[in-house]
């Protein structure tokens, strides 16, 4: 498993400070010019906690996941899950934050709930679910605005969010922002005297005083040295330094930032990288990731263009349905697609139809892994059973729910085994179900299986056999079998 000091900044941290929130009225001035510290709060604004895209009768999760919890409980958990780990978990964290529910009791109109939910989704590169739940719930406030207006700036919309930046009174743009938005809307005199007014007031540093100067005039700066790039990139420091033709390059940068990359003007290898980079978490999907592999031919040989190329060899063969073709290219495309971390993405792709070729040897070993890693993961194992085709009984065993009935061959078969052998959820976990608390959780659970499967295995038991206890059976078959089969030991 990744280690927790290469995790990426949480959303919190490289969130552009592009927004304030504007006082609702303008307290009166006593003995002197200086206003008072007021705090305001609206007593009618609706929660945002319930907001969600996917409805119980989506999630299979009813309504209540989180109402029984306390607030500030659940915030800690959301912001401390993993963004590295496997795929079904990923996926299944994007459910929880994604799921309409109830609020915490203990929560306000602040939806301190609400703002973890889309800053784990940034975190995870989901971009274009954290843009839906942020418009769901009307992006009305600082924060939410905040956020909003960054996923616009990395997927390049921002034209819209500076439209909207100034048509919201109660938004007030920071003066970078500001000139900013002027500039996109095509108000170049008014972002020019803005910058020179807040220059002469002090109100900026000298590092966005040179950034914003190149933005808005790059002429004048031809054949200077390139800016030395900040040490927090936000999205607008980053959309800036792209305008500028100084762009930072994305591999460094948090996740979300990626998905800069994937626009047609990016040179291929960057749009391939940045494709890999979000495939690895699942933020974008299968065909995504085809399209950028078979964009064209690669010029160029070793690293990622050999995965490029075994993929596009594969790719042909499995159109043709050739099965010699198939067989000979495969080993090499499923050695591409691991080194990628993008197993799900290709099982995802193939992984129905490898079922359907007369396949031997090594490539009916991969074709049965890459199947059991697909959506049709059960109908693989049953048809491998029935064939008896003397594939891994223990994985069959996983697929088909039933491994208790086999010998477990290694700690985390046993592992595995112990979690579908009828064992109950640790206390722990158990009376927060039992107390009503079952999105708290769950979002344990996840945090335990993380644990357990970089070496406290026991956890990972516990994690599945809560998973399995509240009828997530799915999830927890899922996982099981990339625990089993994928590669995530370093």
């Amino acid at each position: 498993m990744v280690s927790a000091q290469s995790e990426p900044l949480s959303a919190i941290d490289w969130l552009s400070r592009s927004v304030e929130t504007a006082p609702l009225f303008e307290p009166p001035a006593v003995g002197n010019a200086t206003a008072p510290d007021v705090r305001v709060t609206p007593l009618d604004r609706p929660s945002k906690d319930p907001v969600g895209l996917l409805p119980p009768e989506v999630t299979g999760l009813p309504r209540s996941i989180w109402s029984a919890s306390q607030e500030a409980v659940l915030v800690d958990l959301v912001r401390a899950e993993r963004v590295d780990t496997l795929p079904a978990l990923q996926e299944f964290l994007k459910v929880l934050m994604l799921a309409e529910a109830d609020p915490p009791g203990d929560a306000d109109g602040e939806g301190a709930l609400f703002l973890a939910r889309v800053d784990k989704l940034l975190d995870l590169g989901a971009l274009e679910p954290a843009q839906s739940l942020i418009e769901q719930a009307d992006p009305d406030t600082g924060p939410l605005f905040r956020r909003w207006f960054d996923v616009a700036l990395l997927t390049g919309t921002e034209d819209n969010a500076c439209e909207a930046m100034r048509d919201i009174p109660s938004i007030a743009p920071t003066v970078s922002a500001r000139i900013f938005c002027l500039a996109r809307n095509g108000d170049w005199p008014a972002a020019a005297l803005t910058l020179n007014t807040r220059r002469v007031l002090g109100d900026i540093n000298a590092q966005e005083e040179a950034l914003l100067s190149r933005f808005l005039d790059p002429e004048l700066y031809e054949g200077e040295p390139p800016l030395t790039p900040p040490a927090r990139v936000s999205p607008l420091t980053f959309r800036m330094h792209a305008a500028i033709g100084e762009p930072l390059i994305t591999a460094t940068l948090p996740l979300a930032f990626s998905h800069a990359d994937l626009q047609p003007t990016t040179a291929w290898k960057s749009q391939l990288e940045a494709t890999e980079r979000l495939a690895r978490h699942g933020a974008v999907s299968e065909n995504v990731l085809l399209k950028h592999y078979t964009a064209r031919t690669p010029a160029a040989s070793g690293g990622i263009w050999d995965r490029v190329e075994a993929i596009q060899r594969f790719d042909v063969a499995m159109t043709a349905r050739d099965p010699v073709s198939v067989a000979r290219t495969l080993p090499d495309a499923w050695a591409a697609m691991k080194q990628a971390r993008a197993e799900i993405q290709f099982a995802k792709l193939y992984g129905a139809a490898l079922q359907n070729l007369p396949l031997t040897g090594a490539a009916a070993v991969i074709a049965f892994e890459v199947g059991l890693l697909s959506p049709s993961y059960e109908a693989v194992a049953i048809a491998a059973a029935q064939a008896d085709a003397g594939f891994d009984p223990f994985l069959i065993g996983i697929a088909r729910g039933t491994p208790q009935k086999l010998p477990a061959n290694s700690p985390r078969a046993l592992a595995v085994q112990e979690a579908f052998d009828s064992r109950p959820p640790p206390p722990e976990l158990q009376s927060k179900v039992d107390e009503g608390k079952l999105g708290e959780a769950l979002l344990r659970a996840l945090a335990l299986f993380e644990a357990g499967s970089g070496g406290d295995l026991r956890s990972v038991t516990d994690a599945l056999s809560l998973l399995r206890a509240v009828g997530l059976e799915d999830v927890a078959r899922r996982a099981a079998l990339q625990l089993m089969i994928l590669d995530r030991a370093a």
